[in-house]
């Protein structure tokens, strides 16, 4: 079965209200001076604006953020598509345009261009219950480990016989001008870290064996 067309009044209604809108904005800008293609392009800009900001503006209550920004170039938009219906209703000789509406006109692109990137680009932060409900309907794994019935017999392990204690290492002999320079890096280190430097560092530092490092930090301790 085919599907009936039906007459919309409200969107005939729309369509009627943007086409007037469209023109006007079109009879506005080329009495301030953009003629061509520029007299056309005017009309376009608004109206992108305009939705623009209020499917930000819908976007933005459901996710529950402010709508400060999209409100106010909505209202910027709004302001301009209105401004040029009353301009052109006879309240303005469209043969001599006063210069501060010229400059208006002249403006808007850069200011629809800014409020088009700040709507397209503005980041939708996630609100709390968006992101509580994201972390109820993330599934939840449970590890259970199975109970088996019977424990195996345990068999006593004989512990390790000790191994034999090592020769003590012979003592490091550290010079006093040595020891005195390691002074002032582990000062110097702790300022910078707050901490008391290691012995791989001050091996690294001084340019010295590692045991006579960890004699170093053995006295500096």
């Amino acid at each position: 079965m085919r599907p009936t067309l039906r007459p919309d009044a409200v969107l005939v209604q729309a369509v009627i209200a943007g086409a007037l809108s469209f023109a006007h904005l079109h009879d506005l800008a080329e009495a301030a001076g953009q003629d061509g293609w520029k007299a056309w392009a005017y009309p376009i800009s608004v109206d992108l604006l305009l939705v623009a900001a209020w499917r930000r503006l819908r976007l933005l209550r459901d996710t529950g953020d402010q709508t400060r920004s999209a409100w106010t170039w909505f209202a910027v938009a709004l302001a301009a598509s209105l401004g040029a219906n009353v301009a052109t209703a006879g309240l303005l000789d469209l043969n001599t345009v006063p210069a501060w509406l010229r400059i208006l006109v002249a403006g808007w692109p850069a200011l629809a261009f800014l409020g088009g990137t700040l709507l397209a680009h503005a980041p939708a932060e996630q609100s709390p219950s968006t992101a509580v409900d994201d972390a109820e309907s993330a599934p939840v794994s449970l590890d259970i480990e199975p109970v088996s019935e019977a424990a195996p017999p345990v068999t006593e392990i004989p512990a390790p016989e000790p191994a034999p204690a090592l020769p003590a290492a012979p003592a490091v002999a550290v010079p006093d001008a040595l020891l005195d320079y390691a002074r002032k890096i582990a000062a110097d280190h702790h300022a910078r870290t707050g901490g008391p430097i290691d012995p791989d560092t001050l091996r690294t530092r001084l340019g010295v064996p590692a045991p006579m490092a960890d004699a170093i930090a053995a006295q500096l301790a």
